[in-house]
């Protein structure tokens, strides 16, 4: 008999605004089983005590005087059973008039690459993607719908703001990392060049491409526009 199993999924996007100067768009996410989300976020706030942190996880509230706190929790990444994926997506690259559709369809096309990944038909999932301006609730529906969570194994998605989850928290973080590697020439936090070299080191890719198949603690998806 097969067990049911349910995974929670944070979202996060960087640099997906159609027309603000970086070339690439992250879509990211990390997964996590159900039954671990109290588990991840008891020990993440253990790390936060440890290190006298008391902000928001977030790329872009690294320092060097919180280097130490970030590269702890880099492990604790690496450590655990947390996964990260996304797609990343050349904007110079993106011809909505060949396809008929506007950046908004695109947009959404891009976030169904990045969940129906390997899904498991016998599991279901939950999504949760952060509040980020007064269209959020109509993205969740536009993706409810082409998900098509009524019929699949998608049973629940849905916003939610940062500071409710950790996990959505180390989405933002992973997501800063890969944009800030991706789109930044002018690299001057070192604690930020650090992080990402941590990362390269755990995962053993540049981060400048597409991950193998069958990558599944770091998948990282170059979406090739045709």
């Amino acid at each position: 008999m097969i067990t049911n199993k349910t995974f929670n999924i944070y979202c996060d996007e960087s640099c997906h605004i159609e027309n603000d100067h970086k070339k690439y768009m992250i879509l990211g996410s990390v997964s996590s089983a159900y039954n671990q989300v109290k588990r991840h976020t008891e020990r993440i706030n253990d790390l936060k005590k440890k290190h006298n942190y008391y902000g928001e996880i977030k790329w872009s509230n690294v320092s060097n005087s919180q280097h130490q706190f970030y590269t702890d929790l880099v492990n604790y990444f690496f450590d655990t059973d947390l996964r990260f994926r996304a797609i990343v997506v050349d904007k110079s690259k993106i011809k909505n008039d060949k396809f008929s559709q506007n950046y908004d369809t695109f947009y959404y096309k891009m976030y169904y690459y990045l969940l129906n990944h390997k899904k498991n038909s016998q599991y279901t999932y939950n999504v949760y993607l952060d509040i980020k301006d007064t269209l959020s609730a109509y993205k969740v529906n536009k993706l409810k719908h082409i998900l098509n969570i009524q019929y699949g194994v998608f049973r629940n998605v849905q916003n939610i703001r940062s500071n409710e989850s950790m996990i959505l928290q180390i989405a933002d973080f992973l997501s800063g990392a890969l944009s800030y590697h991706l789109n930044n020439t002018d690299k001057k936090v070192i604690a930020k060049m650090k992080l990402i070299e941590k990362i390269k080191e755990h995962t053993k890719q540049n981060l400048s491409n597409s991950s193998g198949f069958s990558e599944t603690k770091m998948n990282l998806f170059f979406i090739d526009l045709k």
